[in-house]
């Protein structure tokens, strides 16, 4: 059950990709906050800075990414600002990080038992060696792998299992948050069930919040509280789950939805977006989703919209039509 006291409060965040002749602006200066117990998803087509803002959050940016302004606070503290010794806590014990590729997150060559254990070693060091198996034994019952198998080499197990390692070392340090990249992107629909309905269960059980990112926006709405859906490196709503699903407010999000099949009843005929997202390095002026959207009016392609608060449906959404 998510509260209503922001855990991560992101303000003006922007973030800018820098080549040797020219600056792509990837995150234009977003607001959004996540609550505590909450999930909150990031949604949008691919290259629109979903995954940007979860880097950001983690202090993971790197070259030639570069975080440019803002501010992401963590109980009122700057996160931008932490030195190396607060970073270091942070990342672990305050918030963790689930890769989209399992197989790519855990050395092939060493067991799973002493990846879990230096996690926990490093940061809980008074725990011991014993101190710390008995950890990540509890941590695969948690996420339902005989803890038989801890020894076991990352190989010996599917995608959903070796998923679930990964969240289990998420879980290690008891994080307030936790950043999912696109964690079920490479599993298939019953095993992509599975892991979802686990992390809810365990997100319920231990009260952390999650930033969920994927192109899927069908999974998104039935997992996540509340969703911000992103285009060409803006916000361009954000709403509750349900009024994704049943009133979206930007054309761009009714195109969204309308390009997934349908959660419930019939079958319909899927519909693409027309056109495709802008050059970062040559942003049309005023609404950058105004080329591609069929109810563009001219207003639309001088002045950029900002986000307004929608009362009845308890969003905020970024366009023109809406005034």
């Amino acid at each position: 059950m998510s509260s209503d006291r922001a855990l991560i409060e992101v303000r003006n965040l922007t973030v800018d990709y820098v080549g040797e002749h020219s600056v792509a602006r990837a995150v234009n200066g977003i607001d959004f906050d996540i609550r505590e117990g909450e999930a909150f998803g990031l949604a949008g087509e691919s290259g629109c800075g979903k995954s940007t803002v979860a880097f950001a959050l983690a202090r993971l940016t790197r070259l030639p990414g570069l975080v440019s302004g803002g501010e992401v606070r963590l109980n009122g503290e700057d996160v931008l600002k932490f030195d190396k010794a607060r970073l270091k806590a942070y990342r672990w014990n305050e918030v963790s990080f689930v890769f989209q590729s399992a197989m790519n997150a855990l050395n092939p060559v060493i067991p799973v038992s002493e990846q879990i254990m230096d996690v926990i070693e490093t940061h809980e060091p008074e725990l011991g060696q014993d101190g710390a198996r008995a950890r990540a034994v509890e941590l695969f019952e948690l996420v339902g792998i005989p803890s038989k198998r801890l020894d076991d080499y990352p190989h010996q197990f599917s995608g959903g299992m070796r998923q679930r390692i990964c969240i289990a070392i998420a879980l290690a340090l008891k994080p307030k948050l936790i950043i999912m990249d696109e964690p079920t992107t490479a599993l298939d629909v019953v095993v992509q069930r599975d892991i979802i309905e686990q992390i809810v269960d365990l997100k319920t059980r231990l009260g952390f919040s999650v930033l969920f990112i994927t192109h899927d926006l069908g999974l998104m709405i039935e997992f996540c509280d509340r969703i911000g859906v992103m285009y060409s490196g803006e916000l361009v709503e954000v709403a509750p789950s349900e009024a994704i699903l049943t009133a979206p407010q930007h054309p761009y999000t009714r195109a969204l939805g309308n390009s997934f099949p349908p959660l419930t009843g019939p079958r319909v005929r899927l519909e693409g977006i027309a056109g495709t997202p802008p050059d970062l390095r040559e942003l049309p002026t005023g609404c950058r989703f105004a080329p591609r959207c069929p109810h563009a009016m001219e207003q639309c392609r001088i002045d950029a919209p900002q986000l307004r608060f929608i009362p009845e449906h308890k969003s905020q959404a970024a366009c023109h039509l809406l005034n």
